[in-house]
């Protein structure tokens, strides 16, 4: 899977992350055309967030500021309280793969510490990147912190996001000094995780004019355009009488005075055309003043003034009070300070090998939020018909809405039309959008007995027989399919696998270089999905049917995108075992690599040395599936419906089947006992099986 996403994630205040996400986009920029830019979460949707708003305006991105962002906080918060964080995820998803679709990159500025509290924990963070699919940015603050504090915590980060399936991407440390740069640099010598050492640069944590005309609400008196980033160094209140307070000031200082001082104004106006004086930043009048109107004259009519002067309404304590606890912003004006946050991450970052790793990265987490997601993407891109033949069943009607709100698929229910809108109406549901065929009062009725006769009357099928089949939903629906009314079926949530399958067989058949139909299920971990087969049909397959198993599921497995690398299970591993049972796992995967020369598969191997690499390299050391097996072939269907539904439930996975494989058109099971959900996912499966049939 391509790296299309980035998510920076800052474990505490001042972290850096605009500063991480400027650095990241001016990368990006010189090397993709289509770049967007997401938060999950905003502080208010009244409130215009001020990190999306820079992106937009200083890298020109071609985006919507609404598409820029998931949820307010006050929404996020509601749904975590109310134990729906799974839904509130699967919809910042929703939001985030339309840009990931639409664009060559996105690049994604976590959750703000400020927004962490009791409800929303650092881990909704990771929890969040681990969806997304995306490597991680772990942003670490290590101002006013031991060399042992920075050390550990960029440890803990790591291991945190990377034990939850993250991908880790680097981590960037900000504000170190200079002795704990070295201190650092030497720990980290030999650090497996790619790690980013920048030192302090002070400026970037200044105030600005600007910064105090936009928090304090300040009236310009006096100001150029280009003044607005000039920075502040420190705030001084001119309490004493001139003589005293020219001793205090400083390079860059801002000063609050009254203005009717005008002996203070004077004295710093005298200072400023001084060599033997610093320059200050600006005056602030408090009360809402103004200067005596001949002061005002006299700063007229100096040619080289060029001091910025404010009034706010406050009194003195409360401006420098208000001055005390505003933070400094990096805003699109702010030029000198983004041209010197620039060079710091240039010349403290390896810039070259990001842009190497963004080419070139790969994501092994798949989680089962991102499979549905990708299900339901590559069903819309290739929509098709699918019918369902149960339609008295509530959960059907409920999949069904859910699949034509989605624009998964069009869906053609079976039944009669008057039940079946009763029925949903009186669900609350709307399938305005269905097809409804009623198969007891179709003119196709007669025209699928006819052709299903002369299928199978050599096998003695009589007319009546025939014409009594199309009075079964699951015969008529299968009809469909075969003639292109429909282009797959999904059925068993009313009927046995055997009701399901045997129409199929009987009017679908199986395609021409397969002999048996077969099942797999898609086993969603939580970082990564797995195929298993053959759970649900054949239950003791010979060594050719095993082969033709693998060779089906393995393609079965690169159409969804999961690379196939098989494992022929059996209780033993190479050639360490003997017996009959292991002799047929060991003869299929002789036939397997005979017809798919190219097939990475490994057999008879266990299950332990097909997932654990530690294992592996002690039974299969040379092996290229053993370790990192993605398709998991059982050798009869005791073992693997077992192990499925033991898999199941002791990991919390999801279990998406079984999906039938082998025959010339796409027709699925449902488990009697299945949810609306699983429902769904069938459906979306069987649209994309019909896409990609020739």
């Amino acid at each position: 899977m391509k790296i299309k996403s980035v998510y920076i994630s800052a474990q505490e205040r001042n972290a850096g992350t605009l500063f991480a996400s400027m650095g990241m986009m001016e990368i990006l920029k010189r090397n993709l055309h289509r770049v967007a830019f997401f938060r999950p979460v905003i502080a208010s949707v009244d409130i215009r967030d001020s990190d999306i708003s820079f992106m937009l305006e200083r890298y020109n991105l071609d985006m919507k500021y609404e598409d820029c962002y998931g949820y307010e906080i006050e929404y996020v918060e509601t749904m975590i309280a109310n134990n729906k964080t799974e839904v509130l995820v699967d919809q910042l998803i929703t939001k985030f793969k339309k840009l990931e679709n639409d664009y060559d990159f996105v690049l994604v500025e976590g959750v703000r510490h400020s927004f962490l509290t009791n409800t929303i924990n650092f881990d909704f963070n990771i929890k969040i990147a681990q969806n997304f699919g995306s490597p991680v940015i772990n942003l670490i603050n290590a101002k006013e912190k031991t060399v042992k504090d920075v050390y550990e915590d960029i440890l803990i980060e790591n291991e945190n996001s990377t034990n939850q399936g993250c991908t880790h991407f680097a981590t960037i440390v900000n504000r170190l000094d200079e002795k704990k740069h070295q201190q650092l640099t030497k720990k980290l010598k030999k650090y497996k995780f790619t790690t980013y050492l920048l030192k302090e640069v002070p400026e970037l944590d200044l105030l600005t004019i600007g910064d105090v005309i936009d928090s304090l609400g300040a009236i310009p008196i006096i100001l150029e355009p280009k003044d607005r980033t000039r920075i502040i160094r420190a705030v001084k209140v001119a309490a004493l009488t001139l003589d005293n307070f020219l001793d205090h000031i400083e390079e860059d200082d801002f000063v609050i005075v009254p203005a009717d001082r005008s002996d203070i104004i004077l004295g710093l106006l005298g200072a400023l055309h001084s060599n033997a004086y610093p320059n200050i930043s600006g005056i602030i009048y408090p009360f809402g003043m103004n200067a005596h109107p001949n002061i005002i004259k006299l700063i007229g009519g100096l040619k080289s003034f060029s001091l910025p002067v404010l009034s706010v309404k406050d009194d003195t304590y409360i401006t420098a009070r208000k001055l005390s606890k505003t933070n400094a912003k990096i805003k699109v004006t702010s030029e000198r300070k983004i041209a010197l946050a620039l060079g710091l991450f240039n010349s403290s970052i390896d810039t070259e090998a990001i842009e190497n790793k963004i080419l070139t990265a790969i994501s092994t987490v798949l989680t089962p939020m991102m499979f549905q997601y990708k299900l339901f993407e590559m069903a819309r891109k290739n929509k098709k018909r699918i019918v369902l033949p149960e339609s008295s069943d509530e959960r059907i009607l409920r999949a069904a809405e859910i699949i034509l709100r989605r624009d998964v698929a069009e869906i053609i229910l079976v039944g009669t039309e008057e039940k079946i809108i009763r029925n949903y109406q009186r669900m609350g549901l709307d399938l305005s959008k269905a097809t409804i065929i009623n198969h007891h009062t179709s003119q196709l009725r007669k025209k699928f007995a006819k052709e299903f006769y002369e299928m199978r009357k050599a096998k003695g099928l009589t007319v009546y027989a025939a014409e009594d089949a199309m009075t079964h939903t699951n015969y008529f629906a299968t009809m469909m399919v075969y003639f292109g009314l429909a282009d797959g079926m999904v059925s068993g949530a009313m009927h046995s696998t055997g009701e399901t399958i045997r129409p199929a067989l009987q009017i679908i058949k199986t395609t021409p270089d397969v002999s048996v139909v077969s099942s797999v299920f898609f086993m969603c971990l939580k970082t990564k999905v797995l195929v298993y087969g053959d759970c649900a049909v054949n239950q003791d397959p010979d060594a050719k049917s095993l082969a033709e198993i693998a060779i089906s599921s393995a393609r079965t497995a690169s159409s969804f995108g999961i690379e196939p690398k098989v494992a022929m299970l059996s209780y033993s591993t190479g050639e360490s075992g003997t017996g009959a049972d292991v002799e047929k796992v060991r003869e299929a995967t002789r036939i397997a690599k005979e017809r798919e020369p190219d097939l990475l598969i490994e057999g008879p191997i266990q299950y332990d040395a097909a997932v654990n690499m530690d294992v592996a390299k002690t039974k299969l050391p040379n092996s290229k599936v053993a370790g990192q097996a993605s398709v998991f072939i059982f050798p009869d269907l005791n073992t693997g419906n077992n192990t499925y539904k033991a898999v199941q439930r002791s990991s919390d996975a999801i279990a998406i089947g079984p999906i039938l494989q082998g025959l010339n058109k796409p027709i699925n099971d449902l488990s009697r006992g299945c949810l609306v959900e699983d429902i769904v996912n069938t459906v979306a499966i069987t649209a994309i099986q019909a896409g990609q049939k020739k």
